[in-house]
């Protein structure tokens, strides 16, 4: 039904339909960039703390926590609980993601996969490689592990730092290269910077694991039993001498995400309705699992546990391990050491070397069939913004160094972050001087990237609006009871009227069990369109999404001078049924969540739908459509 005229409701809603999933790489992005903030002045705090009172900071760190369970105690200082036991869930949101990625993300096309993983794997390679050569001699090279890994949210707060001067696109290309060195990263962290292992306990972990692999099979959903069996798995390899982090991100790996089914989906609906007719305790609970199981278990822990990651476990892992005393000796000490500048040219120039040329020869080899998604300039941006290691270095630099050591690496650590920012925002600069074709080059490319929508627009049937060879097209699946899809209505006539070369495609998506007129307003809007009126009727519709009753389409009709009797006879025939299911099933192929979903160049847009949003997405599908061309 229509919305009241009280109410305003958000240009980024949607009405949901029966087979929704949320799970866009947008509000990833968003967490991470925003704890950036946080993560920085956690680092500030843990600095100011160290140099007031550093007898206290390392007093509160160093002391010894106790669980205790009958004979069994397992005994860590806060320190190692952090960066053990808390940083476990850093890395199992990292999985989460990756896995997702996988799934139903920018790596579901598997030829994908081989871009980012040479991009991560030579993006560590090569730092590793400049941090061994220019430390030879000093005893340091046991430290390579710490120049391998990309801080997330550091490298995404760099990037929102330039806001609107690199595509959206590069974000979800370092997003995907830094969960591939972080996965890398950890096999090194177990493999070179464990103790010496207890075969027994390593063995009961891979029990332990093995063990989820079979319940996940056997379609066991019950959270509490994988909880414990974390606790177990993360206990025994604690045990066992491996450090136990690498628990978080082996959980995270095999929650699997999926699109919800649409059956799910529709019985979740009728518990709602049969919950809302008897209210009993009985039907609230299956209503409540219902819900749960139409959503994916990645999705569901993801919204969970990111925030508290990016917010609380990230910041107080900072806190824990930047404090570094900052005296002006050791400080002088520290920049003419072989280990802080060696970690400072391996992040700045070693990281921007290796990402970009990795990305340039997957594209050479592969004879430009795998090319990033971003163009070359806003790579080595990115490549530039990836110089920033700060959660896995330190993590693997107080493992491998102690004391001055210790500091040292730290220090370079902190410095390489400022000077990566100013590196990409340099880039950047270079790259806004360029004129404006060989500047949209640089940024955006001329990869097409995946094209979410499955069923390409056919001027032959499809309801067009615009010129018939414009370079931009936008396709709407909306509902006509949808109070959204009735908000969106005067955004997209202003776009077409501001912006002139776009041509705008509706198909139909009725919410049958959300709405029930919306199936019927849908077939009104086929048989206008065989007296050559959709677009007229399509206006009616909208603007009165509160009376979309048989005598109300009929009035429409009437008013719209239509022949009434073959609308009429159209109608209750059913004329343009098999069109409305044909549109349907064409939502279904590219996976649309609900109303209004739009696509811009068959390209899902995922942001809001005001027009400041419409047009910028239009704009972007316009500059690679005119380097395409």
């Amino acid at each position: 039904m229509a919305a009241p005229s009280s109410v305003v409701l958000p240009a980024s809603s949607q009405t949901v339909r029966a087979d929704a999933l949320r799970t866009p790489l947008r509000d990833f992005l968003r967490t991470e960039t925003g704890s950036a903030v946080v993560l920085v002045a956690a680092t500030v705090a843990a600095l100011v703390w160290a140099n007031i009172a550093p007898g206290a900071y390392d007093r509160v760190w160093t002391v010894l926590l106790s669980v205790r369970i009958g004979d069994a105690a397992v005994g860590l200082e806060l320190r190692s609980w952090v960066n053990s036991g808390l940083m476990a869930l850093f890395f199992f949101v990292v999985g989460l993601e990756a896995r997702r990625e996988f799934d139903i993300g920018e790596l579901r096309e598997r030829s994908r996969v081989a871009l980012p993983l040479l991009a991560g794997v030579i993006g560590m390679a090569v730092p590793v490689l400049l941090y061994l050569v220019s430390t030879i001699g000093h005893g340091a090279a046991y430290g390579w592990g710490v120049v391998m890994s990309t801080d997330t949210a550091f490298a995404l707060g760099v990037l929102a730092l330039l806001g609107m001067r690199l595509p959206a696109s590069l974000r979800t290309f370092l997003l995907t290269v830094s969960v591939v060195d972080d996965f890398v990263a950890l096999g090194a962290v177990a493999v070179a910077y464990s103790g010496p292992v207890s075969s027994a306990a390593l063995g009961a972990a891979v029990a332990g694991f093995a063990m989820v692999l079979l319940l996940r099979a056997a379609g066991v959903r019950a959270a509490p039993v994988y909880a414990l069996l974390a606790v177990v798995v993360w206990l025994a390899l604690l045990k066992s001498g491996v450090d136990p982090v690498i628990t978080g991100l082996a959980f995270g790996l095999v929650t699997y995400a999926y699109p919800a089914a649409r059956g799910d989906l529709e019985r979740a609906s009728g518990l709602f309705r049969r919950f809302r007719e008897q209210p009993t305790p009985e039907l609230e609970r299956s209503l409540r699992q219902g819900l749960s199981t139409s959503i994916s278990p990645n999705e569901r822990l993801q919204r969970l546990y990111h925030p508290w990651v990016s917010y609380v476990v990230v910041p107080l892992f900072a806190l824990a391990n930047a404090g570094i005393r900052m005296d002006p000796a050791v400080l002088t000490h520290a920049f003419t050491s072989a280990i802080t500048l060696s970690i400072v040219g391996a992040y700045v120039v070693g990281k921007p070397l290796g990402i970009t040329g990795a990305a340039l020869l997957t594209a050479w080899s592969s004879r430009g069939r795998l090319r990033p998604q971003a163009g070359w300039g806003a790579v080595l941006a990115g490549g530039s913004a990836a110089g920033v290691g700060f959660t896995v270095s330190l993590l693997i630099a107080a493992l491998a160094f102690h004391g001055e050591q210790l500091t040292q690496a730290k220090l370079g650590i902190l410095a390489a972050a400022p000077l990566a920012y100013l590196s990409t925002l340099t880039v950047t600069a270079a790259i806004n001087t360029l004129p404006w074709c060989s500047r949209v080059r640089a940024l955006v490319g001329t990869d097409v990237g995946i094209i979410d929508l499955a069923v390409p627009v056919d001027p032959q049937r499809d309801h067009i609006r615009g010129p018939d060879k414009a370079p931009v097209t936008v396709v709407e699946y909306g509902d006509f009871e949808c109070p959204y899809c009735g908000l969106a209505e005067p955004v997209l006539r202003r776009l077409l009227a501001d912006v002139g070369d776009v041509r705008y495609v509706w198909r139909h998506l009725p919410l049958t069990d959300i709405h029930p007129h919306a199936q019927l307003a849908a077939e009104a809007a086929e048989a206008a369109a065989a007296q050559r009126a959709f677009w007229p009727m399509y206006g009616a519709l909208l603007k009165h999404q509160g009376e979309l009753g048989i005598d109300n389409l009929l009035r429409y009709a009437e008013d719209l001078g239509l022949d009434l009797e073959r609308f009429d006879q159209d109608l209750r025939a059913r004329f343009g049924a098999s069109r409305v299911a044909e549109d349907v099933e064409s939502a279904d192929l590219s996976g649309v969540a609900g109303t209004p979903t739009f696509f811009v160049n068959g390209r899902l847009h995922r942001g809001a739908y005001d027009i400041a949003s419409l047009t910028e997405a239009v704009r972007r599908a316009r500059e690679r459509a005119a380097l395409s061309g």
